[in-house]
């Protein structure tokens, strides 16, 4: 097997694993064990809660000490005896604790599956920019074919969707030992100081107005995210409890309808580069605000009958409102930092999108729902609560708009700039 197509596994398990029960753990919750929206909200916070802090403390591990594709496998195998014991849980608080340490097992491994790969990539004289794309897409796959696996095998409401979970958990874990090796790196990190290696060092990025502007409205539209993860597949099942939807395609098989989002999603990377060298950062962020209020409020007014054109159009234009903000945004990190601290930049972006910005969304909106938007038999009011998410992308996208100044540089897209605004002193 070629060292490529061993990575394209790597990958394709790495978001199985996720996809087998991120979008379809809300219809578990909800119509199986009919736990509280507030209590929900806590799970989805988990995730941010894990990558706050675990992605930096195992990547000083993997620099450090032990071997990434080991400590890669071993965080696997932890996650997927977790994962395993998610069924025999019969309280949402317990709920809670056992969800936060399986994303504190997870959450690095987005991280260390990247540093694997180009280990990997390197040591073979590969041109990452070049090899590591096409194996990347193929983690976009995997989720894809979890939701199927998921909706066909009809275990979207099942516990049975966390079994599957776990047992690609320990294939992937398993597998992982038998990667090349990819040795920590001493001689390179042997002088760096723990507030580096905590990548603490781009905090200074924050001195500039405009990225600590920029850095804010990456954490609310991280929180966006969380919305859509928690409650698109919940939001689908319920038509199950009206006669004239409930066999409706869309009703039998949710997690396919939404899987519609994650092929959108590799369509619009490809035109990413078009839209940032025409119309600049702000613009093609703005964009990706307008496709959020387009998402939630497409949901809003849809339904799995004559309104299912409104739910799968919802669907696609996700493929812009994710990728226009995560990797345009990563994109316009690079430009403005120097590359030596570049590595810590994206890790403080990725602490204000799927960090804070998480707990953010998933907190607040498990409150707010379960404050105003659920009634006295524990229904849901999904046409007021997309609307409210949706005004809550609007203000955003307005706000963006006023507050952020940027002058477009078509230099951006090649990842040069001039003149970064951080440079290591």
């Amino acid at each position: 097997m070629s060292i490529k197509l061993r990575l394209i596994v790597m990958s394709f398990l790495q978001f199985f694993i996720w996809g087998s029960w991120l979008i379809t753990i809300g219809a578990y919750w909800f119509q199986t064990k009919q736990w509280s929206g507030a209590q929900f909200g806590a799970i989805f916070s988990t995730m941010g809660i894990a990558a706050i802090f675990m992605p930096s403390i195992m990547g000083i591990i993997a620099d450090k000490w032990v071997n990434a594709e080991k400590l890669y496998g071993l965080l696997h195998i932890l996650g997927g005896i977790v994962l395993f014991t998610v069924p025999m849980v019969q309280e949402p608080g317990t709920m809670f604790w056992v969800m936060l340490l399986n994303m504190m097992f997870y959450m690095p491994t987005l991280a260390l599956s990247i540093a694997v790969a180009y280990s990997v990539l390197k040591s073979r004289g590969g041109d990452v920019v070049k090899d590591y794309p096409p194996v990347r897409v193929w983690g976009t796959v995997g989720f894809i074919v979890a939701l199927w696996v998921v909706s066909l095998l009809h275990i979207e409401t099942s516990a049975s969707q966390f079994y599957v979970a776990s047992a690609a958990s320990f294939l992937l874990g398993f597998y992982s030992f038998t990667l090349p090796k990819c040795p920590p790196q001493l001689g390179r990190h042997k002088n760096k100081t723990l507030f580096d290696a905590l990548g603490l060092h781009s905090f200074k990025l924050l001195r500039d107005s405009k990225m600590a502007i920029f850095f804010l409205f990456a954490m609310l539209l991280g929180a966006a995210l969380q919305l859509t993860n928690a409650y698109g597949d919940t939001f689908l099942h319920d038509f199950a409890t009206v006669d004239v939807y409930k066999d409706t395609i869309a009703v039998k098989y949710p997690a396919i309808i939404m899987s519609i989002s994650q092929i959108s999603e590799t369509l619009f990377i490809l035109a990413i580069p078009f839209f940032l060298r025409k119309f600049g950062i702000k613009q093609v962020m703005f964009l990706s605000m307008i496709a959020w209020v387009l998402r939630f409020g497409l949901f809003a007014y849809g339904n799995p009958g004559d309104g299912l054109w409104m739910i799968i159009l919802s669907c696609i234009v996700y493929g812009m409102a994710f990728d226009f903000f995560n990797i345009s945004g990563s994109l316009f990190v690079e430009t403005q930092t120097d590359p030596a601290i570049r590595a810590s930049a994206q890790g403080l972006f990725m602490m204000m999108t799927n960090g804070f910005g998480a707990v953010l969304g998933s907190s607040l909106s498990g409150i707010i729902i379960q404050r105003f938007f659920t009634n006295a038999d524990n229904s849901k009011d999904w046409h007021s609560i997309w609307i409210c998410f949706a005004l809550y992308a609007l203000a955003i996208a307005v706000l963006f708009l006023v507050l952020f100044k940027h002058k477009h540089n078509p230099n951006e897209v090649k990842l040069t700039h001039p003149e970064p605004l951080l440079t290591v002193e």
